[in-house]
C-alpha cells in the first residue's frame, strides 16, 4: 500500500495539484479547528514523468443540469447497461451521446480512465497565430544595447513561422516601426499618454480578426486626422521628425494592422534590419541628470495597438528596459540624479513621490491587457532599480515572465531569455507555451472556492461555487490566465460548508476547466478532477505544500494588507495555533511538547519563511522584493520551498556527498558546501580547502582525489542550473570572504559571535581552523531555531494562551 508521501507525488506528478489536507475536514466547524483552510497548488500544463495525459479529438462531455456542467470523468458512476452517468457533483442522472454506444466495462473511454485529461477542439481552429510584441527601451549603453539586440535577433530565430511579430522603441519619444522595407516608424511623445481611440484614428487599424471574418475589401477607411494631431513619422536619424513629433506635430496616415505586425516568415530580413540599425538614443542627457526614458508611454502604445487589432488573442508584450520610467505616465523618478530612487524606507514614511500614480498606471494596463488575453513579460538589467516594484501588476496579472539581472549581456539574462521560447521534443517542436486562458472551478456541494492567489485576473464570474469567504483573489469561480506554461502553479483556497458530517466514506469533489490557446492553432480544454474523503480525524497533513501556501497567503497580506510586522505576527498566531491543536503535551510543560512526524517539519519550514526576503526587506530593494515574490507565485512546491528553506549540500574527504542542516553547525574549514536558494547557487569552500586551493594543490599529480573534490559542487551546480527560470546566479567564495555572506545569511545561526566569543572562538575560527561550532559562527543578532522552538513550546503549552 502506497505511503501518504508517494500518494503526494503521485498526484502531484499525474494530475498537477498538492493540496495541505489530504482528507478534507467534514464540517465547518472541523475546518475552523485546523487552524489552515483547505487549499492546493494546482499546474494546469504540467508535464507528467510517470504518465503523460492524453489527447483526445472531440468534445467534453457535460452534465445537462444547466447550472452544473460539469464534465464527464473517473468519479461519475456509469451505468453501462442503461448508458446513463451519475453527475458526482450535482447528482444528475445524464445520458451517454450516441457515439458512446459501444462503451462497457471492459471498453470505458478515457474520460473514465484518467483524472486529467486534453481535449483539442478540432471544429474551430483559431485563426490568429502567437503575436510576439518587442518593446525595446535605447537609453542605455552602446554595448549594453548590441547585446540586447543580439539576444532578440537569437530569438527571433526560436518563433513558429506563422507568429506575429511587431517592434516598438523608445527613450524620450516612442517609435512604432513598420514591418516593411521602408524602415519607417510612428513616433509619439513620451510625455503624455494617447488613448486607444486616438491611436486607431492616427494609424488607421482596425480589428484585424473582424476583418478577416468580413473578408478583404470590408472594412471602412479610418478617417483623416486633424493636421497636428497624430504622430509623426521618421526614417531612422530623421531628428526634424522626431522634432516635430516631440513638440506635437505631425500628421495623421491611413495605415493596416498588417503594417505593423507581420508573420516572422515574411518579415525576418527586415526585422533583422530594423533592430540591427537600432541606435543609442539620440535625445542628449545633461550632467547629473537621467536620461528621459518614456517606459509608460511605450508600453501604453503596445497595450492599445494589440487590444485594438488582436482583442481576445493569444499575444505577448516583451518588454526590455535598461532603467526606470523618467518622464511622462507611469514615471517612477525623476531625471535629477541627485534624487534616489524609493526604497523600502521612504515607502513605509510614504516619502515615494511618484509610486502611487506610477502603480495606478501600470496596474490600469494590466488590467486592460488581462482582459485581452495579452501578457506583458518584463525583462530588467542595470545595476540600480528599474521600477519593477510599481509594473509588477503587469507581470503578475497576465501571467508574463520577469527577469532581473545586471546586464544584458550576462549569462543571467542571455540564457534566461532564450529558455522562454523552449521547444517541446515530443509535439512536433513547438513552443512550450500557452495563451489566452480560462480556469474554471466546480466544487460538490460540501465545498466553495474562496480564491486563488496567482498570475491571473478574477473574471467575476459568480455563481454556486463561489465562497463569502475571499482569499486572494476571490468572489468568483473563473480567473483569466494571459499565459500558462508546464511550471505554473497557482494556488487555490477553498471552504468547506457543510455543517454536519454525513456517513462514513463520504467524499468531496473539485473539477479543474481549463480552456486555452495552443500553438498548434487549436483551442484546448483540460481537465482534472479530484475527489477526497472527508474526516473529523486524521487529514494527511502535506507540510511541504501547506509551508507554500502559507507563504503566498503572507506575502499576499504584505502586498495588499499589512506591513512586514503585522505579517510576522500572523504568522507566528497560526503557528501557534497548529502547534496546539496537532501538539501532544501537557498544559504548562514546554519539555513534554510533542509533534507528529507529519507536522514535525513544519514549524521550521515557518522559522526559516519569517527569515526569508518574501517576508523581510531589509538590505532588499522594492524591486528585488517584487520579483522574489513574483517568483514565489508561480513556481511548483518544490520550487518554492528551496526558496524558503533552501537546500545544503556537503562534500568532503572523508564522507559522501550528502544533504546537512542548514545550520552554521555544517560550516567546517575541511569540507565544501553548496547551497541553493532558487535564486542563487552558492560553492562556499571551508577555510582549509581555501588555503589549498590558492596553493594549487589541485594541479599536482598526487593530489588528484582533491581536484575531483574541487569539481563535484561544480558539476553539481550545472545539473541545477540546466532547465531553471530564470537562471540563478552562480556564487564561489570562501570562508571569510564578503560574497560568503550570501551563505551566511541563509543558515539557522545556531553559532554566532557571541556564543562563539564566550568560547573563546573568533567570527570564523583561529588561524589554525578551529573547528566546531566556532568554525561557523556567523555575524548576527537574530535568534537560532533552537531558541525560536523553545519559545514556540512555551506559548503553544500555556494555559493563559488563546486557542
Amino acid at each position: 500500500m502506497a505511503t501518504l508521501q508517494e500518494f503526494i507525488e503521485n498526484t502531484e506528478d499525474v494530475d498537477g495539484i498538492r493540496f495541505n489536507w489530504n482528507v478534507w475536514p467534514a464540517t465547518r466547524v472541523e475546518a475552523a479547528k485546523v487552524v489552515l483552510p483547505l487549499a492546493c497548488l494546482f499546474s494546469p500544463l504540467r508535464e507528467s514523468q510517470t504518465r503523460p495525459v492524453p489527447t483526445v479529438e472531440y468534445e467534453p462531455v457535460v452534465c445537462a443540469r444547466q447550472n452544473c456542467r460539469s464534465i464527464l470523468n473517473p468519479y461519475c458512476q456509469a451505468d453501462y447497461r442503461a448508458r446513463m452517468w451519475v453527475c458526482p457533483f450535482c447528482m444528475n442522472r445524464n445520458a451517454f451521446p450516441a457515439n458512446y454506444a459501444n462503451i462497457s466495462e471492459a471498453a470505458r473511454p478515457y474520460e473514465l480512465q484518467y483524472t486529467t485529461l486534453d481535449y483539442k477542439i478540432t471544429r474551430a481552429p483559431i485563426n490568429t497565430p502567437p503575436i510576439f510584441l518587442y518593446v525595446i527601451d535605447t537609453c542605455m549603453d552602446e554595448e549594453e544595447l548590441n547585446s540586447l539586440k543580439t539576444a532578440i535577433l537569437g530569438s527571433l530565430k526560436l518563433l513558429p513561422p506563422n507568429a506575429l511579430v511587431g517592434l516598438i522603441t523608445f527613450g524620450r519619444i516612442v517609435s512604432l516601426w513598420e514591418i516593411n522595407a521602408n524602415l519607417r516608424s510612428f513616433v509619439f511623445k513620451g510625455s503624455k499618454d494617447y488613448t486607444p481611440k486616438q491611436l486607431q484614428e492616427w494609424l488607421g487599424i482596425r480589428n484585424a480578426v473582424q476583418l478577416q471574418a468580413a473578408g478583404p475589401g470590408m472594412a471602412p477607411m479610418a478617417p483623416m486626422g486633424p493636421p497636428g494631431a497624430g504622430p509623426g513619422m521618421q526614417h531612422p536619424g530623421a531628428a526634424a521628425a522626431a522634432h516635430a513629433a516631440q513638440m506635437g506635430g505631425g500628421v495623421g496616415k491611413h495605415n493596416s494592422a498588417g503594417k505593423f505586425l507581420q508573420p516572422i516568415a515574411q518579415a525576418d530580413a527586415v526585422l533583422h534590419d530594423l533592430i540591427g540599425q537600432l541606435r543609442r538614443d539620440s535625445w542628449r542627457t545633461a550632467q547629473a541628470k537621467r536620461p528621459l526614458r518614456a517606459t509608460g508611454a511605450a508600453l501604453s502604445i503596445a497595450v492599445s495597438l494589440l487590444e485594438t487589432v488582436y482583442p481576445n488573442c493569444g499575444a505577448r508584450i516583451m518588454l526590455f528596459i535598461g532603467g526606470p520610467c523618467t518622464t511622462g505616465p507611469g514615471m517612477i523618478v525623476d531625471d535629477e540624479l541627485k534624487n534616489t530612487i524609493r526604497s523600502h524606507h521612504d515607502i513605509e514614511k510614504d516619502n515615494a513621490k511618484y509610486m502611487k500614480k506610477a502603480m495606478k498606471h501600470y496596474q490600469a494596463l494590466a488590467q486592460r491587457s488581462a482582459v485581452n488575453g495579452h501578457t506583458i513579460d518584463i525583462l530588467a538589467c542595470a545595476l540600480d532599480q528599474t521600477g519593477l516594484h510599481e509594473m509588477k501588476y503587469c507581470v503578475n496579472s497576465t501571467g508574463g515572465l520577469m527577469i532581473m539581472g545586471d546586464s544584458f549581456d550576462s549569462s543571467l539574462f542571455q540564457t534566461s531569455f532564450t529558455r522562454i521560447f523552449a521547444k517541446d521534443a515530443e509535439h512536433n517542436q513547438q513552443l512550450k507555451m500557452a495563451f489566452n486562458a480560462v480556469l474554471e472551478i466546480k466544487t460538490s456541494r460540501e465545498l466553495k472556492v474562496a480564491g486563488c492567489i496567482g498570475s491571473c485576473v478574477s473574471m467575476n464570474v459568480r455563481n454556486q461555487y463561489v465562497s463569502d469567504t475571499e482569499i486572494g483573489i476571490g468572489n468568483t469561480a473563473q480567473w483569466k490566465f494571459c499565459s500558462l506554461n508546464s511550471g505554473l502553479a497557482t494556488s487555490f483556497y477553498f471552504d468547506v460548508v457543510q455543517t454536519q458530517a454525513q456517513q462514513q466514506g463520504q467524499r468531496g469533489y473539485i473539477q479543474f476547466v481549463t480552456q486555452y490557446q495552443h500553438v498548434d492553432g487549436y483551442r484546448h480544454v483540460r481537465v482534472t478532477t479530484v475527489g477526497r474523503n472527508f474526516t473529523t480525524t486524521d487529514f494527511a497533513f502535506d507540510q511541504e505544500s501547506a509551508c507554500v501556501l502559507v507563504a503566498r497567503l503572507a506575502c499576499h497580506r504584505a502586498q495588499t494588507e499589512s506591513n512586514g510586522p503585522d505579517v510576522l505576527r500572523w504568522l507566528d498566531r497560526n503557528l501557534i495555533r497548529m502547534c496546539q491543536r496537532f501538539g501532544d503535551f501537557r498544559k504548562d510543560s514546554p519539555e513534554s511538547f510533542q509533534l507528529s512526524p507529519l507536522y514535525s517539519m513544519f514549524p521550521q519550514f515557518i522559522f526559516h519563511l519569517r527569515r526569508s526576503q518574501f517576508i523581510q526587506v531589509f538590505n532588499n530593494s522594492p524591486d528585488e522584493t517584487s520579483f522574489y515574490r513574483h517568483s514565489l507565485f508561480r513556481e511548483d512546491c518544490y520550487n518554492s520551498l528551496v526558496m524558503i528553506q533552501p537546500t545544503l549540500l556537503a562534500y568532503s574527504f572523508n564522507e559522501p556527498t550528502q544533504p546537512v542542516l542548514l545550520d552554521t553547525s555544517s560550516i567546517h574549514p575541511e569540507r565544501i558546501l553548496l547551497m541553493d536558494t532558487f535564486f542563487h547557487i552558492v560553492i562556499f569552500s571551508g577555510e582549509t580547502i581555501a588555503a589549498w586551493r590558492k596553493a594549487n594543490y589541485q594541479a599536482q599529480p598526487e593530489y588528484e582525489a582533491f581536484a575531483q573534490l574541487l569539481e563535484a559542487p561544480v558539476k553539481d551546480a550545472a545539473e541545477l542550473m540546466v532547465s531553471r527560470f530564470p537562471l540563478p546566479r552562480y556564487i564561489v567564495c570562501d570562508q571569510g570572504s564578503s560574497q560568503a555572506r550570501f551563505l551566511l545569511s541563509k543558515v539557522n545561526p545556531s553559532t554566532t559571535h557571541n556564543s562563539a566569543a564566550a568560547m573563546g572562538g573568533g567570527y570564523y575560527g583561529g588561524a589554525g581552523g578551529a573547528g566546531g561550532d566556532a568554525a561557523g559562527a556567523v555575524l548576527t543578532d537574530d535568534v537560532s531555531l533552537q531558541v525560536f522552538m523553545e519559545h514556540l513550546k512555551k506559548l503553544a503549552v500555556s494555559s493563559s494562551a488563546a486557542t
